[in-house]
């Protein structure tokens, strides 16, 4: 299997769960009813649907967490940032205090084209100055390449 092949499921989750939690942040509708509607109106077929649930839960259940930890890295409050950049560090941030198995540059690299595909003109920019800042600090260990060959 490629790389490609085997990171297409999750890239597709991400895009999915982008999706749901830029809907949650303005409806502020229930994360299991939203669940339900994509499932029932998208194609996840080729989407990773564990990865994707776990980002939704996992975004909306920690949010107050995810900004408080954020913020620092921030220039200015979670709630000035533009929607689509604030939902892109969210996801961000919770895949690199939570998925240890994905590389922190996977994680940069994924957010940063979230961002770029969706988001303002130069919002790619600032996700990814931030969370480059937030990977350094968080997996400073892996960032570093200590006990790397």
């Amino acid at each position: 299997m490629s790389r490609a092949d085997r990171f297409g499921p999750q890239k597709r989750a991400r895009r999915r769960a982008l999706q749901a939690i830029y809907q949650w942040q303005l409806t502020n509708q229930d994360a299991s009813e939203i669940l339900r509607q994509f499932r029932v109106i998208q194609d996840l077929s080729q989407v990773d649907e564990v990865f994707f649930e776990q980002l939704l839960r996992g975004v909306t259940e920690e949010n107050e967490r995810l900004t408080d930890v954020l913020e620092p890295f921030l220039d200015r409050s979670m709630d000035k940032v533009d929607v689509m950049e604030r939902v892109v560090l969210l996801i961000g941030a919770w895949e690199l205090l939570n998925c240890r198995e994905i590389p922190y540059r996977v994680v940069l690299d994924e957010s940063v084209d979230l961002a770029r595909r969706f988001g303002s003109e130069q919002g790619h920019s600032y996700v990814n100055a931030v969370l480059d800042k937030v990977a350094r600090k968080w997996r400073a260990v892996e960032v570093a390449g200590i006990g790397k060959l």
